[in-house]
């Protein structure tokens, strides 16, 4: 979370740096997010048979020498390339970390307590990055600021050496990997993860894109319910707990992103706000997420965790609501969406996790957590693509430029309320669709009838 939100102040600086076009900037962070959420899944399942442990270290040695290797970054193309080795460092580290938190303890309270600490130190490096990153540039080369992964990384690797023991491998199993399955799997998110951008830049590339990635997908769930030992067992993934879990957490992953994408848009080019002014409009946002760690625990013991899930879920869709009905009337009434999403997102992002793994074997954690964490990268991208698709529908001419006419001032606000109504609707479907998969009446079983 922090090498992504302090990389993003330094890439003017680096355009110049090393004469980096638009299109280069753009994958400079754009190979990190494709190749990060396309391999989770894989290594997910890598770690599953051969140590979630082991894995993870390798993940970090790779990580740090990914991030080493930028101090001797000449051209775009290099730090691309370093970009796409840390990402696969990411894909190796990330899930492990929820997999082997969540197998340190067996009582269900302890797992939510561990997994909002991961979270909210995640939010935590999101919230101080820009800051950070703007701080060290004016006293330091930005190489600097991706070289803070190096002493991380070697922190961690000494944690977990020292801190977790070695795989038990009565905790792991031996099926066969499925190579064409794992091929397709990261064929397909990662196509997922690049249509997005596709959208909102409106290359011509989207459409085509977009194929390829539901042909690869429709490739990928014949692959597994076909294979004798597939990647993602299509029956552990229509487990109640998982594919409940896994709803919530898409539903808020479309709603925050496609929220936090007009915002910025309503804030900055409709309002006329300067960054620095739209910066601190999105504060109520970074407060919830950040000071709501401390009262996860408490609502989830006075919930449970079946009940915090949908509450948290539905105050995510009623801030994306509360945003698309109002939001136009004033600042206070962007402000409570923003604070309804984040305290939903805080709650339902612990929850739907903590289920997700509930409901798995336990030598298949690893995997759930890669799961969770691809599906909200899948939808978080889905709720950009979306807004971006409207927007550029109904808005005519270069919505960067500085003044709005009158028309295209009405054609953001229909493109915007639209575009929110479409992500609500989606969004809530997805919640109920949840709730009623996870409380399902027991059947009623009949007697036997008795022989005479």
């Amino acid at each position: 979370m922090l090498d992504n939100s302090i990389l993003n102040v330094a890439l003017p600086t680096i355009g110049r740096d090393l004469h980096a076009s638009t299109v280069a900037l753009q994958w400079v962070t754009g190979a990190y997010a494709v190749v990060f959420g396309g391999l989770m899944l894989a290594f997910g399942a890598l770690a599953d048979r051969f140590g979630r442990r082991r894995l993870m270290l390798t993940g970090l040695v790779l990580l740090g020498a990914a991030s080493l290797a930028t101090a001797f970054v000449t051209t775009a193309e290099q730090l691309i390339a370093v970009r796409a080795l840390t990402g696969v460092a990411a894909a190796m580290t990330t899930p492990g970390s929820m997999a082997l938190a969540f197998r340190l303890f067996a009582d269900d309270r302890l797992r939510v307590r561990a997994t909002t600490l991961i979270s909210t130190v995640g939010l935590a490096g999101l919230a101080i990055g820009p800051a950070a990153g703007g701080f060290l540039l004016a006293v330091a080369p930005w190489q600097v600021l991706l070289l803070m992964n190096v002493p991380i990384a070697a922190l961690a690797f000494l944690g977990i050496r020292s801190g977790i023991a070695a795989d038990d491998p009565a905790g792991l199993h031996r099926d066969p990997v499925d190579v064409a399955g794992a091929a397709l799997g990261t064929t397909t998110i990662g196509l997922a993860l690049l249509a997005p951008t596709l959208f909102v830049d409106g290359s011509p590339a989207r459409w085509p894109v977009t194929a390829a990635a539901v042909l690869a997908a429709i490739l990928f769930v014949l692959r597994q319910r076909s294979a004798r030992h597939p990647l993602l067992d299509p029956r552990l993934i229509g487990r109640p707990l998982v594919a409940g879990g896994l709803a919530y957490k898409a539903a808020a992953g479309l709603a925050t992103a496609g929220l936090g994408y007009l915002v910025t848009l309503q804030l900055q080019l409709d309002w006329g706000w300067p960054p620095a002014q739209a910066a601190l409009g999105l504060l109520p946002q970074v407060i919830v997420l950040i000071a709501g760690g401390a009262f996860v625990d408490p609502f989830v013991r006075w919930a449970g965790l079946d009940r915090a899930a949908w509450l948290s879920a539905t105050s995510v869709v009623a801030g994306l609501a509360v945003w698309t009905g109002l939001g136009r009337l004033g600042y206070a009434w962007v402000a409570l969406a923003l604070a309804l999403v984040a305290a939903g997102l805080r709650v339902v992002g612990v929850v739907a996790a903590v289920n997700v793994l509930r409901g798995l074997p336990e030598n298949r954690t690893s995997i759930g957590a890669a799961l969770t964490d691809t599906v909200t990268e899948v939808a978080s991208g889905a709720g950009l693509a979306v807004s971006g698709t409207i927007l550029a529908a109904v808005f005519t001419g270069d919505i960067a430029t500085s003044h709005w006419s009158a028309r295209q001032t009405t054609e953001f606000a229909t493109a915007a309320r639209l575009a929110g109504l479409v992500l609500t609707v989606v969004a809530a479907a997805l919640v109920v669709w949840a709730y009623r998969r996870t409380h399902r009446p027991a059947p009623v079983r009949r007697p036997a009838p008795v022989e005479a």
